[in-house]
């Protein structure tokens, strides 16, 4: 038997199927260019592809797919936002989530634990139970927990009044989740190819052409590419890529820095965050804990990590997990969030004709990289904006209509 499949594996005649095909010759033309091969672009494409029928679409990243914000992420997923606009953009989100390893038949390992907001302070503790109420008010499944629950669904949690900053309670999230990131990018990248999309990997746009306001071509260091229209997707250098086009963005690129462990035996079964200590941590599917902290002090355009950062967050686990003393740090990296003002994102029209933006995502953009691609490409295709990324428009900030998202992850603020 094992000889039958090395001369199945070796034989010309039972090819393996490429999950993603040769990288093709730029065209000069395409209907849609999509400039960021992460998960928001890739969701953008195989969206335009398989529900609106079309195919002429360019992703251009320029390293990796996947090798963006979207695989330096800790991959939490969650709904309870405080502003209706949130919750309902989020909680699709969710809800596409759920369905994602069946429609793109590929194994995400979507995985809902639980995320609990811990509170240190009364303060706190008062925030939460009104977090709570907002949610229930909005349809989210979000309670207030107190010590004694919380000992009973994370045993392991030091619950000891004897510490820095003694838990107190926390805002329980049931649907809660994780998931692998870089699994739902090759899963939108290769449904996409599958229907025509060209994926361009190693390919860096230098300009955005406009004409009469009005894109006409990108720019890139394989050559020039005329557009019907453009998307921009890039996270972290939205600000960078924005300017190319004549736009001004609201936004600053800090860094955000987070780790992992060597792997341990399954024991950490929900998603534990403390906005006092600045520290979130979940374990992973291969027994790895995904800790991280708050973002840097101060704006960069780097995805290198620091010894400051490990020492302050890992005194803050122990605070949590004093068990863990003895775990190694594996590896540690950064991934550069787009903050806005608003803690909100920027998606829509600009003043630049067909051209769409898709920033603004700080630390909070995993988790909308489903609902993202389809109303992204619902905008593209119609040519009409979806009410639900509406409230997100870039005109808000002109017009001093803030969306104000203070249900945003507390390590950003």
């Amino acid at each position: 038997m094992p000889l039958g499949l090395i001369k199945y594996g070796l034989s010309s005649g039972y090819p393996g199927k490429r999950f993603l095909s040769a990288q093709p010759e730029l065209k000069s033309s395409y209907d849609v260019i999509i400039i960021g091969g992460g998960g928001h672009g890739l969701a953008t494409a195989y969206h335009l592809a398989r529900y609106h029928g079309i195919t002429n679409v360019a992703v251009l990243e320029k390293g990796y797919i996947g090798g963006g914000n979207t695989g330096r992420n800790t991959a939490i997923i969650r709904s309870n936002y405080l502003t209706p606009e949130g919750v309902a953009f989020y909680e699709e989100s969710v809800s596409l989530y759920r369905q994602l390893s069946q429609e793109l038949d590929y194994n995400i390992l979507y995985s809902e634990r639980g995320h609990f907001t811990l509170a240190h302070t009364d303060s706190a503790l008062r925030t939460s139970r009104w977090r709570a109420e907002v949610n229930k008010h909005l349809g989210i499944d979000s309670q207030l927990v107190y010590r004694d629950d919380l000992a009973r669904l994370i045993p392991q949690l030091n619950l000891s009044e004897d510490v820095r900053y003694p838990i107190l309670g926390a805002l329980y999230h049931p649907p809660g989740a994780i998931a692998r990131h870089d699994a739902v990018a090759w899963g939108y990248a290769g449904r996409a190819a599958e229907r025509g999309v060209e994926i361009h990997q190693g390919t860096t746009v230098t300009d955005i052409e406009v004409t009469d306001g009005r894109v006409t071509g990108v720019v890139t260091d394989r050559g020039r590419v005329s557009c019907g229209k453009a998307v921009q997707a890039v996270a972290g250098a939205s600000t960078i890529i924005a300017n190319m086009a004549g736009l001004k963005l609201p936004i600053r690129t800090i860094p955000l820095q987070a780790c992992v462990s060597q792997p341990l035996k399954p024991f950490l079964d929900p998603i534990i965050v403390s906005g006092s200590l600045h520290v979130y941590i979940s374990q992973s599917d291969r027994g790895e804990l995904v800790m991280g902290g708050s973002t840097d002090p101060y704006p960069r355009y780097q995805t290198s990590s620091s010894l400051d950062f490990i020492e302050g967050l890992m005194s803050h686990v122990l605070e949590l997990l004093p068990h863990l003393s003895e775990v190694q740090v594996m590896r540690q990296w950064a991934g550069m969030t787009d903050m806005t003002p608003d803690f909100a994102p920027i998606m829509g029209e600009t003043d630049v004709e067909n051209y769409y933006i898709d920033a603004g995502w700080g630390t909070w953009g995993f988790k909308a990289t489903p609902v993202c691609g389809k109303r992204m490409a619902e905008m593209i295709a119609t040519g009409r904006v979806p009410a639900m990324i509406a409230p997100f428009r870039l005109s808000r900030f002109e017009n001093f209509d803030l969306v104000g998202e203070k249900g945003a992850a507390s390590v950003g603020h």
